[in-house]
């Protein structure tokens, strides 16, 4: 049987964490960034977590 094949525009999105949790990075933050306060742009540059509810298919994008 072949190997699993991890999609690749998955694995430039997503890192899984030690406990199992995957790691994403959050939206919003390209350009347009004038009307946005500082505060926003501040929470915006750090990562986030995905939903435990679409995990299981990031990790199977992933093939962990």
């Amino acid at each position: 049987m072949p190997k699993m094949k991890t999609n690749s525009s998955a694995k430039k999105r997503f890192k899984v964490t030690g406990s199992g949790k995957v790691k994403r990075n959050k939206a919003f933050k390209r350009h347009i960034l004038t009307k946005k306060s500082k505060t926003r742009k501040n929470r915006l540059g750090h990562a986030g977590l995905v939903h435990p509810a679409d995990s299981d298919n990031i990790k199977r994008l992933l093939a962990i």
